[in-house]
């Protein structure tokens, strides 16, 4: 299956074209021990990120996947705001792109794709990572976690990038490692690729059935028609 009418790519940011986790962790770690909480391992953390900064958060605080639903609101938003605080000035410590992300988008937008970044990541972080990794130049058009009063899964943010460019969603395809990626794109009736690697909470991305799903970033050029 080739996607060969498609003109808008809709991209995830975490897990997708960046591995933050090193950085979020570092930020996590900060929250709780400037808590007094015990700290967690990088790969631990790295199984609740997917969701935005306040769940991350929240999680951490209940120590599990599953939020804690005896968890005080006023300690909660005490702690994003020393997670959000610390993390906005360590945003690229450790974070890279994952292996062909850049030439592949350079192929994609030097052959006429627009290109767009739909993220569950508050919206303020995603320009400072993006010129850091100088990727900056490459999208038309970006949205985070807080920008609508909707986020991933839901499809809002899918439609209203769409409507935004005025770019009908039928030559439209999502990007992204996550259910949350795939279900936005199924309510949204937009096509969907799925990489492997990534963060989606040890779940098989296959489960829930992305159009297509690719291992290595660069395959999406073979499933896309860049020679028009």
């Amino acid at each position: 299956m080739k996607f060969l009418d498609k003109k808008l790519i809709l991209f995830d940011l975490d897990g997708t074209l960046i591995d933050s986790v090193p950085d979020l962790s570092l930020a996590v770690n900060h929250m709780l021990s400037s808590l007094g909480k015990s700290e967690f391992e990088e790969e631990t953390i790295r199984h609740w990120v997917g969701n935005g900064a306040k769940t991350l958060v929240e999680r951490a605080l209940s120590g599990y996947e599953e939020i804690d639903k005896h968890l005080d609101p006023s300690y909660g938003e005490k702690a994003l705001d020393i997670f959000l605080t610390f993390y906005a000035h360590n945003l690229s410590r450790s974070t890279y792109a994952y292996p062909h992300v850049v030439t592949t988008l350079w192929a994609l937008k030097n052959s006429g794709f627009t290109l767009a970044i739909i993220t569950n990541k508050p919206y303020c972080f995603i320009a400072p990572i993006l010129k850091e990794l100088k990727m900056d130049i490459l999208f038309d058009y970006c949205i985070g976690g807080d920008s609508l009063q909707e986020k991933k899964p839901h499809p809002l943010p899918l439609i209203h990038v769409c409507e935004t460019l005025n770019i009908p969603k039928e030559h439209a395809v999502m990007i992204g490692d996550s259910k949350n990626d795939i279900l936005a794109a199924q309510k949204a009736e937009i096509s969907s690729i799925a990489v492997t690697y990534g963060y989606n909470y040890n779940e098989e991305i296959g489960t829930y059935s992305p159009d297509k799903i690719v291992d290595n970033f660069a395959d999406i050029l073979a499933l896309l028609d860049t020679k028009k």
